[in-house]
């Protein structure tokens, strides 16, 4: 059955956009010398940071989603439901009525549910060696979801933090970055409006390779007394595996009419991460 293979093929590839979700050290971090006349480093980073707050709890709409991996496009369509500072969750449907994955980010866990083969991940952040290890937690997620900054192992950016980040022209954009051990950070925002249109994260890894995870956004749509990208284009690549998952939102709403936690029922069987991953190694 064409849903059996589209489970098949998305939980692993969930799995390792969870398990790998990290970006490439890029040649410009220090490189680029801007002259102090000519740019306000200060007032740009505020800029940036400001365009990412639209006063909004709730964001809530129908989308459509693409996900590529080994080669295969897999189009489904489904839901985008988010609780400020306290839920994330991607409902994924086939065949234009079925339920056939969830994804719910916490701020305490990551929740995985395979609908079709009843099976599901669920786990903390803290034990994902790479999300423990780089400080990402689920305000630095949420800040990818909600195209805003953000600085690892913290719940804002605030002011004093903004002092830690490095800025500079590119074109007509502005790149921000930051790094932090064997991770670097970089964004790519609208020099006049200070919208962020990529994400780049980068982790360095002698043993494994490096990953890159690169955050695409677009189609920006007016809402609460800002703009809200309605495209999302997400890359995962670790090695030679590469995961590609697009999303466009069909409109903005602002619903706070639902359960903002998901209760795995007694039917599911839990799998691990670890069992998932040397299935990937193997192919």
């Amino acid at each position: 059955m064409r849903t059996t293979t589209i489970l098949k093929a998305l939980l692993p590839a969930l799995v390792l956009a969870l398990a790998a979700c990290r970006s490439a050290r890029t040649a410009e971090g220090g490189a680029a010398k801007v002259e102090a006349d000519a740019f306000d480093k200060a007032a740009t980073l505020r800029k940036v940071a400001d365009a990412g707050r639209r006063g909004r709890r709730f964001v809530t709409s129908k989308i459509k989603v693409t996900v590529r991996v080994g080669g295969e496009d897999i189009s489904l369509s489904g839901s985008l439901r988010m609780k400020r500072d306290d839920v994330i969750r991607l409902q994924l449907v086939a065949l234009g009525f079925i339920e056939a994955g969830r994804i719910e980010f916490t701020p305490t866990y990551v929740l995985l549910m395979d609908r079709i083969n009843k099976q599901y991940i669920k786990v903390a952040y803290k034990d994902v060696d790479f999300l423990r290890e780089s400080g990402l937690n689920f305000h630095s997620l949420q800040a990818l979801f909600w195209d805003e900054l953000f600085l690892p192992g913290a719940t804002d950016v605030s002011d004093a933090a903004l002092a830690s980040y490095n800025a500079y022209p590119s074109g007509t954009d502005v790149a921000v970055t930051y790094e932090r051990g064997p991770l670097a950070y970089r964004w790519m925002a609208d020099k006049g409006s200070g919208l962020i249109k990529t994400a780049n994260v980068t982790y360095r890894d002698t043993r494994h390779g490096n990953t890159t995870l690169t955050w695409h956004y677009g189609a920006f749509a007016p809402m609460g007394g800002g703009r809200f990208p309605m495209s999302n284009d997400v890359t995962v690549k670790t090695g030679s595996r590469e995961v590609r998952l697009s999303y466009s939102m069909n409109s903005i709403g602002d619903d706070g009419d639902w359960e903002t936690r998901t209760q795995v029922s007694g039917r599911y069987k839990e799998v691990r991460i670890d069992d998932i991953l040397s299935k990937l190694s193997s192919l």
